[in-house]
């Protein structure tokens, strides 16, 4: 199994309609042959002092795949071709972090 997390930070402003566009992508996504989880997440509130918050312009993705080989096929496919196009000038920055379990 592969585990993903992106850190995606939008430029001021923008992180409502690219979760919108994310949200519109996410059922292509999850009909994706090895897709195990794949969905956005915004800080919690409430939390108290022990948070590391990200912040009001910034989401994480977390993905699980089933092999890294699915993860490959997921990054070429067209719909996130077409969802990459449709935010790429939202984005003010995009971390990705490819782990194995350990």
């Amino acid at each position: 199994m592969i585990h993903v997390v992106a850190v995606i930070t939008a430029k001021p402003g923008q992180r409502g309609k690219i979760l919108e566009a994310f949200h519109a992508n996410m059922p292509a996504v999850h009909a994706e042959d090895g897709c195990i989880e794949y969905g956005p997440a915004t800080d919690a509130e409430g939390v108290g002092p022990f948070q590391t918050k990200y912040g009001d312009d910034t989401f994480v993705v977390i993905e699980k795949w089933a092999s890294l080989d699915h993860l490959k096929a997921h990054a070429a496919s067209p719909h996130m071709q077409a969802y990459g196009a449709k935010t790429k000038d939202m984005i003010a920055s995009r971390v990705i972090h490819v782990l194995s379990p350990a």
